[in-house]
């Protein structure tokens, strides 16, 4: 009896004890998570401040009064705790470069902390406010503001940048522009069509208001309507070494399309995605850079609003999205090009982009027609014999076309004199049935036919067209025809000859439009652009109005926007 009376006290000791652990633990717990609810709540709150989404909060800052964020915008005693306490999808990669260990993020000046259940979010990141450019006083210009920005310590690039200018324009009532780049040296940066209007707008009329942050340098866009940020680029630091240019921004919604050309869907992915901007002559699939390339998104705000941001920049780009939601460009060349675009509809939006960029050629009424065109009509035979089997089955055909097998050794401004030697011929026929006619046209010149046996090449070289490499020597890749010289149709005499040779073979073939094709300076070989050969993104169509000839030289060249 007294055995089993101390084995009851026994199990009633044990499970006291149980009890009492079970419940120590389940207080700890319950405080985490009070203390994770916090954190949460006061990460919100503070990423609301940063964002400032409060309308009451603009009508003391308009354009005319805009200027420094106050000083309670900065956390300089914050503790190395705080500054890298941050929610996983609001943080900015430090380590894009290469994968980096924990010891080397830290010597970057960036936080660590790893997540191994989560693919996305980076465990090497930018803390609050690191280090960057420090913005002096902005002066009044002509055109708009300017300001220096200095760097007091580098940053973990080569080839640092420690001096800035910046000078921001109000280019037109929806349009804010910004540049970015070295007062010390000269980069290259991108010309706008002639004739493109640059006026600056009234600051009465202007539809946003800008804040700058002075330490580290930051701005943000605000549509002045709502106070709704557009911009806000204190969210992450600025970066401009020789070749690393990055900038990003808090985006106003996650409704974000654009920055082509890419096989997606219409809204972009922002789940850590990234989208590569460097001409590239390959098939449409997802998840690879295509023929053309064109810095410009637009977002579609939360009340039925708009706005679009361009990156005027030629050098390769890329782009990061995340669903903080926010944005990275990162560029390897060049300078930092920004317009803002505030609509506020998307119809507008898309108007003062083309201010900016110049409008397309309206087409001729022919070309919206019915096409036939590919790859594989080998002879003339053949071209008409496809055209006369479409008239025969009664199918409506406006337009034939002809790839590459026409030229003779895939040069272009020739034809094939077997295979196609009554070429001109058959363009008359196809004219006399009503119809019209286009071939392939490839900016890429061949650069290995026997002096004086091929016009474009010898009269290309006497007028220096072609692009050069660093040892001033002629880029020679490696496209169709061979070894290929690549016309720098930045330069106006390159444009002069390129309407030469047009011309020239207009002459002899009396083609009513051509098709510009692998002008972004592909390699065949590796499928790898070697230059961004024209000054403007992908052009579809030449088109000669044969009732202007007599006024414009025989050929009016599609507008290079």
């Amino acid at each position: 009896m007294a055995l089993l009376s101390n084995v009851t006290v026994a199990v009633l000791l044990l499970v006291f004890a149980l009890s009492t652990c079970w419940y120590i633990n389940h207080v700890c717990v319950h405080q985490t998570r009070l203390v994770r609810s916090d954190y949460v709540k006061q990460n919100k709150t503070k990423a609301q401040e940063r964002l400032g989404d409060n309308p009451t909060k603009l009508q003391n800052n308009t354009v005319e009064t805009r200027g420094v964020l106050p000083q309670s915008f900065k956390e300089a005693d914050a503790s190395r705790e705080d500054k890298c306490t941050m929610a996983p999808e609001d943080r900015f990669d430090c380590a894009r470069d290469r994968l980096l260990s924990q010891r080397e993020c830290e010597e970057r000046g960036c936080c660590y902390a790893a997540l191994p259940e989560s693919a996305g979010p980076p465990w090497c990141f930018y803390p609050s406010l690191y280090p960057g450019y420090q913005m002096g006083p902005l002066t009044p210009t002509t055109r708009g503001k300017e300001a220096s920005l200095t760097r007091a310590s580098p940053s973990h690039l080569p080839r640092d940048i420690s001096a800035l200018h910046l000078e921001v324009t109000e280019e037109t009532a929806g349009c804010f522009h910004l540049t970015l780049k070295d007062p010390s040296s000269q980069r290259y940066e991108v010309k706008l069509p002639a004739g493109v209007p640059l006026t600056r707008a009234d600051t009465q009329d202007v539809l946003y208001s800008t804040e700058y942050q002075s330490d580290p340098f930051g701005f943000v866009v605000r549509r002045k309507s709502n106070g709704r940020v557009i911009m806000n680029t204190t969210v992450a630091p600025l970066l401009f070494a020789d070749q690393y240019l990055q900038l990003s921004t808090a985006l106003a919604s996650s409704l974000v399309s654009g920055l082509g050309e890419h096989y997606t869907s219409l809204l972009l992915d922002l789940n850590w995605t990234s989208l590569t901007l460097w001409n590239k002559d390959m098939a449409p699939h997802a998840d690879a850079n295509l023929y053309g390339s064109h810095p410009f998104y637009i977002v579609q705000e939360e009340d039925g609003s708009a706005h679009g941001v361009f990156l005027l920049n030629s050098n390769a780009v890329e782009v990061m999205l995340q669903p903080t939601p926010a944005l990275t460009w990162v560029a390897i060349g060049g300078i930092l090009d920004l317009y803002v675009f505030l609509g506020p509809d998307p119809q507008s939006v898309i108007g003062q982009y083309l201010q900016v960029i110049g409008y397309p050629m309206m087409p001729p009424y022919w070309s919206l027609g019915f096409h036939l065109c590919r790859w594989g009509y080998t002879t003339t035979n053949t071209t008409r014999h496809v055209a006369q089997r479409m008239h025969n089955a009664t199918f409506p055909m406006d337009v034939q076309w002809n790839d590459l097998d026409y030229a003779n050794k895939d040069r272009v401004f020739t034809f094939d004199p077997w295979r196609f030697g009554d070429l001109p011929e058959m363009v008359e026929e196809f004219h006399k049935r009503g119809m019209k006619y286009i071939l392939i046209l490839d900016p890429g010149i061949s650069s290995t036919s026997p002096p004086g046996t091929y016009s474009p090449f010898d009269d290309g070289l006497k007028r220096d067209v072609f692009i050069q490499n660093a040892t001033g020597h002629i880029l020679i890749g490696k496209v169709w025809p061979g070894p290929t010289a690549f016309p720098d149709f930045t330069n106006p005499e390159t444009r002069r000859w390129w309407k030469d040779c047009i011309r020239e073979f207009h002459s002899k073939v009396p083609v009513d439009g051509l098709w510009i094709c692998s002008h972004e300076g592909t390699r065949e070989e590796t499928l790898r652009p070697v230059a961004l050969l024209l000054p403007w993104h992908r052009t579809l169509l030449w088109s000669v109005d044969r009732r202007r000839q007599e006024r414009l030289g025989a050929a009016s060249i599609l507008h290079p926007w």
